[in-house]
């Protein structure tokens, strides 16, 4: 008989849980990056509404003929210093016409966001982001249609972005949920760490693909990345499992692993389980893995939070249904968790900064930089790759160390001289603006990316939930909705302080940075046993 070829050996040397848990990582990377690919290419575009239309080589015929057939039939005068520019975006106030745009979409979107959780937790994961899906490819798509209709009123643009800003909301905390289910807390850091690059992947396919058209028909740059997202939208229908149990992949780890607990308590009961029994004991052994850990059952946490002398002050009481499912946890009571108001404030700062570069940085290269608009938005993926860099390397780094709150104020403190010296490094040569792109995007979106991912999933899965996995879609919602609500301001706040200068800019992106790290301050004292060691050794256990 012939031997069997390796790569066989190799795909069924993979469990049947462990075939479902790829596929659902990989399916979730591909769903969100497709929802940053529609994000992505308003600021690619940004820099041909408006852009100098008297530098005749950066003018291309057909469409300088297409402007006079318009400008003849319409009856307008003719412009030759903003006949390419697209009206209403043709003012001296571009800018702040521009960074409208960004503040609607942001602003729906940090509102809707909190909204986004407590929702999700109360329907189906896979059709709340088919629906989200489906919908976001419409609006997406409906803004590049203004191209092709020639629609020129501010408020239909703004109407699709507010719109858009709201049913994007249904993927993060959708997709967190679903990764929360079919992980543990096993090298959490590392694993959400390059899943997390689905982010940055799907800003490089938006900016390549907007950037594709961008100077020849804009309308296709949002039309095709909205065709892409609603094409993902139906792949989630068919194909998203939203738990092991759906798939029958949990119940047997569920019989056998039916007294295991989470942190500090779950070694305790190990040991006492051990003396009691070997036979227990083996079974006990079996949760050092922890990719097997599974929550606290229900039934034991009245019993054990007072056993085991757990402060009331920590706990979040969650009403329990009498079926098999926990209540979903209230906003209140996922606020209550500790460490959730600080990593929500500090990600609030962090976003800031990243959104700024998001929405901002293909037009500051384009203006300051003097690139054509394709080729600032190619570079401009340079500091997304750095967010790929940077979010992997906090997530090992955090896994090491066990220190999240650490590993963020490291890299927010390096961020904020590399942000300077970026600003004023511009005329020192392409290959140094490469470099300061990578680092820079590895420093801003190295701690955003952990805070989004591993924190997240840490906080929602914190003890003091008494065993309720429900929250981590709420808690999800809370830390990305405050954090919003700093992507929505930075945008707005470079579109209004970007006229004074750039170097401005930057500046108000450092102070954003400071922000950040002193709002992470006391946690990092208390990682690094400064303040009230056993407090924070029993908290590190608690993870």
């Amino acid at each position: 008989m012939a031997p069997v070829p390796l790569g066989i050996r190799f795909l069924t040397s993979f469990t049947r849980e462990q075939c479902y848990r790829t596929f659902t990582l990989v399916l979730t990377f591909l769903l969100y990056a497709a929802y940053h690919l529609s994000r992505k290419p308003i600021s690619i575009v940004k820099s041909a509404l408006h852009m100098n239309c008297s530098l005749a080589n950066e003018i291309e015929l057909y469409s300088y003929k297409e402007h006079l057939i318009q400008a003849k039939l319409l009856g307008k005068p003719f412009s030759n210093g903003t006949w390419c520019n697209w009206e209403p975006f043709d003012k001296s106030n571009y800018k702040q016409l521009l960074g409208a745009l960004d503040y609607s979409f942001l602003c729906a979107y940090a509102v809707g966001m909190y909204a986004s959780g407590i929702i999700g937790e109360r329907l189906s994961i896979r059709l709340y982001l088919t629906f989200g899906m489906l919908s976001s490819g419409l609006f997406t798509a409906l803004f590049g249609m203004g191209y092709f209709y020639n629609i020129h009123d501010l408020r239909y643009y703004i109407f699709i972005q507010v719109a858009n800003g709201l049913v994007q909301t249904t993927g993060w905390p959708s997709v967190v949920t679903c990764i929360g289910n079919w992980f543990g807390k096993g090298r959490r850091g590392l694993i959400m760490g390059i899943w997390n690059s689905h982010t940055s992947v799907g800003n490089i396919l938006g900016s390549l693909i907007a950037g594709r058209w961008v100077s020849s028909c804009w309308g296709l740059s949002f039309l095709v990345p909205g065709i892409i997202v609603a094409a993902m939208g139906l792949v989630c229908f068919l194909f998203l499992i939203e738990h092991p149990h759906d798939v029958k992949c949990a119940l047997t780890r569920a019989r056998k692993l039916s007294k295991c607990m989470n942190g500090w308590d779950a070694h305790k009961h190990r040991c006492q389980v051990y003396e009691k029994s070997k036979y227990n004991a083996l079974m006990a052994s079996e949760v050092k893995d922890p990719e097997r850990e599974c929550f606290l059952k229900e039934s034991d946490v009245g019993v054990l939070a007072k056993s085991n002398g757990l402060m009331t002050s920590h706990v979040v009481n969650v009403n329990i249904d009498r079926g098999n499912k926990p209540a979903a946890i209230s906003f209140l009571g996922a606020l209550r968790i500790p460490g959730v108001v600080e990593f929500s404030l500090c990600l609030l700062f962090a976003k800031l900064v990243s959104y700024t570069f998001l929405f901002w940085l293909p037009m500051y290269l384009a203006n300051k930089e003097h690139f054509d608009a394709k080729k600032a938005g190619d570079l401009s993926t340079l500091f997304d790759v750095g967010g790929i860099i940077g979010g992997i390397l906090a997530g090992v780094i955090s896994d090491w160390t066990r220190k999240r709150a650490t590993t963020c104020g490291a890299m927010l403190l390096l961020a904020a001289p590399m942000l300077y010296i970026f600003s004023a490094v511009g005329d020192m040569g392409l290959k140094t603006i490469i470099v300061m792109l990578i680092v820079c995007g590895a420093l801003v979106n190295g701690p955003y990316s952990l805070i989004t991912t591993a924190v997240s999933a840490d906080l929602g899965t914190h003890k003091s939930l008494t065993g309720n996995s429900k929250a981590l879609s709420t808690v999800t919602a809370i830390i990305d909705g405050t954090g919003s609500i700093g992507a929505a301001l930075g945008p707005l706040l470079a579109g209004l302080i970007s006229p004074t200068g750039w170097n401005n800019v930057f500046y108000m992106l450092m102070v954003a940075d400071g922000c950040a790290l002193l709002l992470l301050f006391r946690l990092i004292l208390k990682e690094l046993r400064i303040l009230d060691p056993k407090t924070n050794e029993i908290e590190m256990k608690e993870h």
